[in-house]
């Protein structure tokens, strides 16, 4: 490998980045009670339920996972100067899926359930920023379930609760084209490779040939 690179005079560039005005990272937890019959694709009215037991998942839903529902400039005071920020109210949504194990190892998984929980932020984020959430962790966990009744396709938790733990980051962006000065990288030098000559198995002369 070259241990070093062809020098290359600098040069003045641009590029299309996000700028962060303000990032900040928060861990939240909440419980949600699903009431009424939930639906188990698989499930009669004969599956004994006797025993099983109730996991969960829980992922960000696909269509409009945040929201913000609401952004609100505030004046606050910090360190003797006057700052203006944005109080945010944000709409998260989920995707609960609950999972059923028999004693016997048969599986039953419900359908999705929306789930939506508001939270409110205080950020840099004037109008026209953007607004990202990232989970750095997202779990959750079945704190109570009740009696488990099957219907036709259903099974109905007398005193369901489940808890989501949420780690998350959350960051105000805005598009920029920035100018900075410059050195394009160089590619690696290519590792030697050589091919293997070939080796003969070791042999067994005491036994053969014969030496008559």
């Amino acid at each position: 490998m070259q241990e070093s690179m062809p020098s290359q005079a600098q040069e003045l560039i641009c590029i299309n980045v996000d700028k962060v005005y303000d990032w900040i990272v928060k861990e939240l937890s909440f419980d949600i009670s699903p009431t009424g019959p939930i639906t188990f694709p698989g499930v009669t009215l004969t599956t004994d339920l006797t025993g099983a037991m109730v996991t969960c998942r829980v992922v960000p839903a696909t269509t409009n996972p945040i929201v913000i529902m609401n952004r609100e400039n505030r004046q606050f005071a910090i360190d003797g100067a006057t700052v203006c920020l944005q109080h945010l109210n944000i709409q998260k949504n989920f995707i609960l899926t609950i999972v059923v194990t028999l004693p016997n190892g048969t599986v039953f998984t419900s359908s999705e359930i929306p789930v939506s929980r508001c939270e409110q932020v205080t950020l840099c984020a004037p109008k026209g920023t953007d607004v990202e959430i990232l989970y750095t962790d997202l779990d959750c966990f079945v704190c109570t379930t009740g009696t488990l009744t099957a219907g036709a396709g259903t099974i109905t938790f007398s005193a369901l609760t489940i808890t989501v733990a949420v780690c998350q980051s959350i960051q105000s962006t805005f598009p920029v084209t920035v100018e900075f000065l410059a050195t394009f990288c160089e590619p690696r030098a290519d590792l030697p490779f050589s091919c293997p000559t070939n080796v003969r198995p070791q042999q067994c002369p005491v036994i053969f040939p014969s030496g008559v």
